[in-house]
């Protein structure tokens, strides 16, 4: 049987601490399913439709990573392709807390839902896709903390 794994976030952006996280998964796992959820807590930064070509054109040449975005609970999304295991990556012991309560939220949805961390290697650790927002909402680079280049953002007006 088929190891399906499902690498859930809002991705916005997709920082090379993800890319770290996918292709560590992918030596652990047949398939890892990059899945841009819709946060209805969020309001997004970067559009998913442009987001999903974005890294799908970084595993262009890695079969075994595919990008799909989804609505809805992420423990129904992993029942509808498949999946049986998540994949998440850890910063530190506040990203543990969150993420093992919604683990055990995932878990409930969907009994056969197997939680997998992945502690974030060492030197991506600082990075977050929120940081990285404010630095290139205000024109810093970011190159050193995304896989690819971000469009251009509107220069922001008023104080």
């Amino acid at each position: 049987m088929k190891r399906i794994a499902l690498f859930p976030g809002s991705f916005d952006p997709f920082t090379n601490g993800h890319l770290d996280v996918v292709r560590r998964g992918a030596t652990l796992f047949d398939e890892v399913i990059i899945a841009i959820g819709n946060n209805s807590s969020k309001s997004r930064y970067l559009p998913v439709e442009q987001m999903v070509g974005l890294i799908e054109d970084v595993f262009a040449g890695e079969p075994q990573v595919s990008v799909q975005a989804y609505k809805g609970l992420t423990a129904d999304f992993a029942r509808e392709v498949g999946a049986k295991f998540l994949l998440r990556g850890l910063r530190n012991t506040t990203d543990f807390e969150y993420e093992n309560t919604i683990a055990q939220a995932n878990r409930h949805v969907n009994p056969e839902l197997e939680t997998v961390f992945l502690i974030t290697s060492p030197a991506l650790a600082a990075i977050s896709s929120t940081i990285i927002r404010e630095i290139h909402r205000f024109g810093g680079n970011v190159d050193d903390f995304v896989p690819f280049p971000l469009p251009a953002y509107p220069t922001p007006t008023g104080s």
